[in-house]
């Protein structure tokens, strides 16, 4: 099969679905035969990133590692999934130039359906101010401007933005039909 790597990156807040998103995609990838490697955030942050806090600038380390990962895996020739908060929009843009095709899926829920999911136990942490620049409470996150896939949790089944995102990459003609 002939086909291009290519980044697809899940943006959004804790609790938005953006891992659960991306095993999707990349289950119904892998049947199609594409090579995908997921790279989820909070495994990232373990084994490449453990050295760092959740400051601005230890944020964006964190995505640029993620982001430099991604790019030697779609170079080649590997679709490399990924599942990240990554809030600020100046380094996601940083990261869409340093990968050669980039999808950016922005996984919409509000703060609150988040807190209401909270199936960590972290807002409920942060607003007791046991976790410490957390997004969304005492940490900014800037939406995407420009996604090319929105996803919206708050009314979408799993499985309805799975198919979202498949469907709009087989009309970019990023993955097999």
């Amino acid at each position: 099969m002939n086909y291009s790597g290519f980044t697809l990156w899940f943006t959004g807040f804790s609790g938005a679905g953006k891992t659960t998103i991306s095993k999707g995609v990349a289950l119904e990838l892998k049947a199609r035969g594409c090579r995908v490697e997921v790279l989820d955030g909070d495994t990232v942050r373990t084994y490449l990133s453990s050295e760092l806090g959740f400051s601005k600038k230890d944020r964006d380390t964190n995505v640029r590692r993620i982001g430099f990962v991604s790019s030697l895996l779609s170079r080649n020739q590997v679709i490399a999934i990924v599942a990240a908060i990554s809030p600020y929009r100046d380094v996601r843009n940083e990261v869409r130039h340093m990968n050669q095709t980039f999808v950016e899926v922005y996984v919409k829920a509000s703060l609150e359906a988040c807190e209401q999911r909270d199936v960590k136990g972290l807002y409920a942490l942060a607003r007791a101010g046991k976790v410490k620049e957390f997004t969304g409470i005492d940490s900014p996150y800037e939406e995407p401007l420009n996604p090319e896939i929105t996803c919206n949790t708050q009314y979408e089944t799993i499985n309805e933005s799975i198919a979202k995102v498949i469907k709009a990459l087989e009309e970019y003609g990023y993955i097999p039909i």
